[in-house]
């Protein structure tokens, strides 16, 4: 009898440590998911920020219209002599203008003479050794972006310019009425060199 009475309370023991890792473990489980959860929560928090007017970022993209597409027009290829001694080389560039709309292409093509011709004139005061660097076709691109905008009534200033200093209150009024349409935007965003060749 008396091996029977000590063998049960060894057994009870036992079970008191099996219960107490089972709860520690359980415990340590339970901070685990909890930490998980957190995490989870955080993410997804991250994710339906808020923008400035408190509404969530990714509603105001998908609201937002993308942007319109620019309308390209192609202007016929020139072929222009250029200004080198002797006269004997001559460029042949194709030019593409990336323009707003098609409201504004249409505006472009009414006056395609004056700009064919601005244009022509323009390269033909250009040397070979100008329009072979990188810097003299972003010159030239920057001069055709001029010569276009100049009939629709923008202004483009000179590339490297300065802005110009503050007018004088007097004279700031009289030349707001000039200056609005360079005020707005211009339409004509780009000019691009579909073809360049010189011989």
């Amino acid at each position: 009898m008396s091996t029977a009475a000590t063998a049960e309370p060894d057994k009870k023991p036992a079970k008191k440590r099996l219960s107490k890792k089972l709860l520690i473990i359980l415990a340590a489980l339970v901070v685990v998911l909890l930490a998980a959860a957190a995490g989870v929560a955080y993410v997804v928090s991250q994710r339906q920020a808020l923008d400035e007017n408190g509404e969530p970022i990714e509603a105001v993209a998908e609201s937002k219209e993308p942007a319109a597409a620019p309308t390209f027009l192609p202007i016929d290829t020139m072929v222009v002599n250029l200004a080198d001694p002797g006269g004997e080389r001559f460029a042949q560039v194709g030019v593409t203008l990336e323009l707003a709309d098609s409201k504004t292409a249409e505006r472009v093509k009414q006056f395609m003479p004056s700009i064919r011709s601005g244009m022509l004139l323009l390269i033909s005061q250009k040397t070979a050794d100008e329009l072979l660097s990188r810097e003299g076709k972003d010159k030239l691109a920057h001069d055709i972006l001029r010569e276009v905008s100049r009939p629709l009534g923008f202004t483009v200033p000179e590339a490297g310019a300065l802005p110009k200093p503050a007018a004088a209150p007097a004279a700031k009024g009289r030349a707001k009425a000039k200056d609005k349409a360079a005020e707005q935007e211009n339409p004509v965003r780009r000019v691009l060199f579909s073809g360049f060749i010189i011989q």
